[in-house]
This record gives structure tokens, sequence and C-alpha cells, in this order.
């Protein structure tokens, strides 16, 4: 009895002092799904440089840190101040401005019969614009907070690799060999995510951007960078990019434009993101395309940006999890019954 109150006091402590732990600092959360991330993807040149190489641990992990510099962090904000910039340099006429939005207002009122400035309408678009603000300005801040938090635990999960491998492989409840399965699925779904999702936005927004620019869709290339990250978005997808954008051009009177850009965005934007799609979970990770959708749609409202790498991974491991249980448990017992 003494014993058994020791063995559950000791796990109740660990529980309580566990959620405190993750209630107080969930705030960095994104900092550390960044971290093991990268970690993940640069693992093997850690492993290259410390064993094969004899480098020491502190200059391998420097290393590597600039590299993670020069490849993630300074592209990222080299797009944002660029975006920040590009809309900067619209000279915008308030005038001009004004009376195209009537234009356009009179133009949907004509078309629908559709009251767009009744005291509702009004109201909803405020609240609409005050939310989207503040969570522009939140967004920004906290990739700041993200980016220390990351490269901080980056550059402590490298100088002590193989201690902390050691301890989660420790911890992990299987056996040798389903520790190897679970450790081995869960690098193959990171690694996959974290180059797929990346590389299929990189690609439709090339895409987008050509089309964008043939049919004349004012600023192109800011319309094609926000496509691509409209990409990581479920069900929806680019649509809430260039459906807006094929409105806009058949409400101001381009409708050869209109028909043009939706055309080629319904045949050539959207299977290619289909195809590319399915051909990156073939080639990285052979993943069920609905565990990816509800995977997103999961991560993002649990993780924010990084629950499109990690949304995925939770469904894949709780599958992954009920295989070994099912093997390891219950056929086990429906053996020993039927002998």
């Amino acid at each position: 009895m003494k014993e058994k109150y020791f063995k559950y006091s000791l796990i109740a402590l660990i529980i309580f002092l566990g959620w405190l732990v993750i209630n107080g600092l969930w705030s960095f959360v994104n900092g550390l799904l960044g971290a093991f991330t990268l970690y993940v993807l640069v693992r093997g040149q850690m492993i290259y440089l410390t064993e094969k190489r004899k480098m020491k641990h502190v200059m391998a992990a420097i290393l590597i840190l600039l590299e993670v510099f020069a490849c993630v962090v300074v592209p990222i904000y080299f797009l944002v101040w660029l975006l920040i910039g590009r809309i900067q340099e619209i000279n915008v006429d308030i005038s001009e401005l004004v009376a195209t939005v009537q234009h356009l207002i009179a133009l949907v009122e004509e078309k629908t019969g559709y009251d767009v400035l009744s005291i509702s309408n009004i109201e909803t678009a405020t609240t609409y614009i005050t939310k989207t603000l503040q969570f522009i300005i939140g967004q920004i801040s906290s990739l700041v907070i993200t980016t220390v938090v990351m490269v901080f635990l980056l550059y402590f999960m490298l100088i002590s690799r193989q201690a902390m491998e050691n301890y989660v492989y420790g911890l992990l409840p299987f056996d040798g060999q389903n520790r190897r399965i679970v450790m081995a699925e869960i690098r193959q779904m990171v690694r996959s995510n974290a180059i797929g999702i990346p590389l299929l936005a990189i690609i439709q927004g090339a895409i987008a951007i050509v089309g964008y620019w043939v049919t004349g869709v004012p600023s192109p290339f800011l319309f094609g960078v926000v496509t691509a990250f409209a990409t990581i978005v479920p069900i929806l997808g680019t649509g809430i990019v260039w459906v807006p954008l094929v409105v806009y051009l058949a409400l101001t009177g381009n409708w050869v434009a209109a028909i043009g850009l939706a055309a080629y965005c319904v045949i050539i934007l959207i299977n290619v993101d289909n195809v590319i799609r399915f051909i990156l979970q073939k080639k990285l990770a052979d993943t069920h395309p609905l565990i990816t959708v509800f995977g997103v749609i999961l991560g993002l409202q649990l993780f924010g940006f990084w629950g499109v790498i990690f949304g995925p991974l939770l469904i894949s491991m709780f599958f992954l999890l009920a295989g070994i249980f099912k093997k390891e448990y219950l056929d086990t017992h429906k053996e020993e019954d039927n002998s």
C-alpha cells in the first residue's frame, strides 16, 4: 500500500506540475514546434558534423543556426518587409478610392438589388475589420517572439542531441521495435509536411501570379504571395483569393478577364494543387488525403500556423498508436483465448 501510495502520488504530482508548465508556457508553443521541426530537418547535419567531421557540438550548432537564419528566418522576414513595402508604395487617392467603392456598391445594388450599406452590414464589416487588424498586429509581434524562442530552443536541442533523444526514447511506453516505428513515423511526417507544404505554396503562388498578370489583376505579385499563404487553409484554399478577384473583374465590367481568370484557376490552379499534393504525399510520406485535410483543420485550431505540420501528425499518431495497442494487447488476448 505504501509503495502504491508513493507511485500514484508521484504520477499525480507529475500531471499537476506538467499542467502548470504547459498552461503557463503555452504562448511559446509555436517556438517549440518550430524548433522541433527544424531539429528534425537538420538532425542529420548535426550527426555528420559531430560524428563524421569530429566538430565540437557548440561550433556545429552555431554553423547550423547560421544556415537556418540564411535559409528560413531571413527569407521569411524579407518577404514580410517586401509585402509591407509594396503596400506602402501604393499611392492611394482618397477621393478616387471613395469613388471606386461607391461605384462598386452601386454595381452590386444594380445587379443584385442587395443593400450593401445597410446598418447591419456596416456593423459586421466594422467588426471584421477590427478583428483583422488586431490579428495582423498580433501575428507580427508573435512572429518575432516565436523566432527568438525557436532559435534559442533549437540551439540547446542541437548541443544536447544525444541526451535529449535518449531521455525521450526511454520515456516511450513501447518495446524497442514499436519505439523505432513511432520515432520513424514522427520524423517522416514532420519532414514531409515541413518540406511539402512550403514547396506546394511556392508553386501555386507562382502559377497564380502568371494568371493574375495575364488577366490584368492589380498588384499580381502581392495577390500571388497571398494566394501562396492561402494554400494552407483547408478546403477553401486558394479560392479565398482568386474568387473575390474574379468577382472584382466582373463588377468592373471586364468580363473577358473575369471568365479567363476563373477558367485558369479552375482548370490549372486547382488541378495543379491536387496533382502536386498527391505527388508530394507519395514521395515524402504515404499519407491519406483525409488525414491531411482534417489534420490541418485540427492543427490550425490547436497550434496556429505550425498546425499545418503537427495536425496531420497528431491524427497519424492516433491511428499508429491504436494499431500498436491492437497488435500488442487485443490480438494477443484473442490468440490466447483461441489457444
